[in-house]
């Protein structure tokens, strides 16, 4: 079209609609196409996460396995020699005959004591409440059950506790316990140290109690005669649900959990109880 001089036509219409359409198509086809990668990374992202949480469910339930095993053997012996027939010592009293009794049948209370002869806080609290115990017991107003228990064997490993379990229910057939009790916890060798499943080692304190290394008493430690016994008390200490050695029990009630209690105290609750 010829619109005069100095005047162009403009450039056909049809070719500013092609390129346009061309560059929509290609902002299209590539939203879409980040758009497909977003989903892509999406599902990826998901399964990952998912893994991920697999496997910690499996990490978490085989450490909750493992906590249960070793929840499951903690205090049990080791098993590594036979226990033998159940033979109490010498004059056990209490039910299944578990319990070595000391002092006076009339006393008025009674202290029942679990312990275990490698446990440090059992030596501790012998060593704070010895003399008034021993005080209270000489004066018939106390009557003490000792049971004993073999937890640091099966926590720590070894055959200590049970042996010197077993040294002390012989030395109680010798009518020797509380002497060679107290000896065995003035000698307990450290926590980790399992000094005591050496029998010449008890047998050599033995000799620490007047009259007490015989013949019999040796026989009665090398030939384990009360291994038996000392295990059924360590299961019955099991199912008796205590926290722990050493238990204390003034007339039932549980007194080593009392943080204010001391020997002192003790005594005035022991002559209290007897007035």
């Amino acid at each position: 079209m010829d619109l005069g001089p100095g005047r162009r036509a403009a450039p056909p219409r049809f070719v500013l609609r092609g390129v346009s359409e061309k560059n929509r198509q290609g902002k299209r086809g590539a939203r879409e196409k980040l758009a497909a990668e977003r989903e892509k990374q999406k599902s990826r992202d998901k399964r990952r996460r998912a893994l991920i949480v697999g496997a910690s469910v499996v990490c978490v339930l085989g450490l909750a396995a493992v906590i249960g095993v070793v929840a499951a053997n903690a205090g049990k012996d080791d098993g590594s020699e036979s226990s033998g027939p159940i033979v109490a010592p010498s004059g056990a009293q209490g039910k299944d005959g578990l319990a070595i009794p000391v002092g006076e049948e009339s006393a008025k209370s009674t202290l029942v004591v679990w312990e275990d002869f490698r446990c440090p806080a059992c030596k501790a609290f012998e060593l704070a409440y010895r003399d008034t115990v021993h005080e209270l017991t000489d004066a018939g107003q106390l009557k003490v059950e000792y049971h004993l228990a073999t937890i640091i064997d099966g926590n720590m490993g070894g055959t200590g506790s049970r042996k010197a379990a077993n040294a002390a229910a012989c030395a109680q057939d010798a009518g020797k316990f509380p002497a060679y009790h107290d000896v065995l916890f003035d000698n307990q060798p450290p926590e980790t140290d399992d000094a005591f499943a050496d029998e010449g080692k008890l047998l050599d304190l033995a000799g620490k109690v007047d009259g007490l290394d015989t013949a019999l008493f040796q026989e009665c430690v090398k030939d384990g005669k009360h291994d038996g016994w000392v295990e059924k008390s360590n299961k019955a200490f099991q199912e008796g649900g205590f926290s722990g050695t050493p238990t204390v029990l003034l007339d039932g009630k549980n007194i080593y959990q009392d943080r204010s209690m001391t020997p002192a105290k003790l005594k005035q609750m022991v002559e209290d109880a007897n007035k």
